[in-house]
C-alpha cells in the first residue's frame, strides 16, 4: 500500500506573531518554523497504516529551500522517502493543488494525506481541490471514534480503516460522530483528534538524513505564482483586560447591570 503525505512548512505555533509596520505581512527575523500540525496528524496516520498493511509511505511538500527540514522531520518520525517541489513562496491553494495533482499521477498512492488546514493561512483549500482535479472520492476532517482501550492500545492502531478496497473514516459533526466510507484510492484530509503524533527517536533521526528527497523545480510543473495575493495584513484589535469578581452575586450584578446579557 502507498500512501502520499503532504506537510507544510509553518510558523511555529508557540511563537508570537508580529505584523510588520506596513501591513505586508509579518516580521520573520526571529521567527522558527515547524511542521503544519494537522499535516503531522497525517504522517502519524500514514505510518500507522503502512505498519498494518505493509507498504510505504512518501511525504511532499511545496515550499522553500528551508523546508526539507519539515520533510526530514518527517522521515525521521518512519516515513520512506520524501519529495520536495522548491517554490519561493506566493502559491495559493489552486496552485498547490495542481503541483500535488501532477505528484500524485506520477507516484498513483492508494492513499492520500493532508492535514485539513494549514495553522499560517487557515484557508482549508488544498484537500478538497486537490480531491477534484484528481475526481477521487474525499472524506474531510477525519477524527477517532471513542473506545474504552487504553491509551496504550489506541497509540498502535490507525483510526482509518482500510478494509474491502475501502477506506472507513470517523468524523465529528453536530451532536455526534459520523462514519464514512470512500473508495479506494481516496484522499482524506485530518482533524486534531485522530492521534497523538510520536516523537522521533535518534535513530530514527540518524536514518532520516540518509533517506532520498527528491527536489524538483517548480517550473517543471507548469505553474507559475498564484492568482490569490495577500492585500494588507492587520492585527487584531487589542482588547480590555478582564476583572476579578468577589462572588456569585457581584459576578451576576456586572452581567446583568453593565453587560446586560442576563
Amino acid at each position: 500500500m502507498k500512501l502520499l503525505v503532504t506537510v507544510k512548512r509553518v510558523e511555529d505555533p508557540e511563537m508570537k506573531i508580529k505584523v510588520k509596520a506596513d501591513g505586508s505581512g509579518i516580521e520573520t527575523d526571529q521567527m522558527k518554523y515547524a511542521m503544519n500540525p494537522f499535516d503531522e496528524i497525517a504522517v502519524e496516520e500514514a505510518l500507522r497504516l503502512r505498519d498494518k498493511h505493509q507498504g510505504e509511505v512518501v511525504i511532499v511538500s511545496v515550499g522553500v529551500k528551508d523546508a526539507q527540514q519539515q520533510i526530514r522531520a518527517a522521515l525521521a518520525m518512519g516515513a520512506d522517502r520524501g519529495i520536495h517541489v522548491l517554490a519561493d513562496g506566493g502559491l495559493d491553494p489552486l496552485a498547490v493543488a495542481t503541483v500535488l495533482a501532477k505528484i500524485v499521477g506520477d507516484e498513483k498512492p492508494d492513499l492520500v494525506l493532508l492535514g485539513k488546514q494549514a495553522v499560517d493561512d487557515d484557508a482549508g483549500q488544498v484537500g478538497a481541490i486537490l480531491a477534484e482535479k484528481l475526481g477521487w472520492g474525499q472524506a474531510s476532517c477525519a477524527s477517532k471514534e471513542d473506545s474504552l482501550e487504553s491509551e496504550a492500545e489506541k497509540a498502535k492502531k490507525p483510526g482509518i480503516e482500510i478494509d474491502g478496497g475501502k477506506a472507513k473514516v470517523v468524523r465529528e459533526v453536530d451532536g455526534g460522530l459520523q462514519t464514512d466510507a470512500v473508495p479506494l484510492p481516496a484522499l482524506i484530509t485530518t482533524d486534531l483528534r485522530l492521534n497523538h503524533p510520536r516523537l522521533a527517536s535518534l535513530p530514527g533521526i540518524m536514518k532520516a538524513k540518509k533517506k532520498e528527497v527528491k527536489e524538483l523545480p517548480l517550473a517543471s510543473f507548469g505553474v507559475t505564482a498564484g492568482k490569490v495575493k495577500l492585500v494588507k495584513m492587520e492585527p487584531p484589535k487589542s482588547r480590555k483586560a478582564g476583572v476579578k469578581v468577589a462572588d456569585v452575586a457581584a459576578l451576576v450584578d456586572k452581567l446583568h447591570n453593565e453587560a446586560k446579557v442576563i
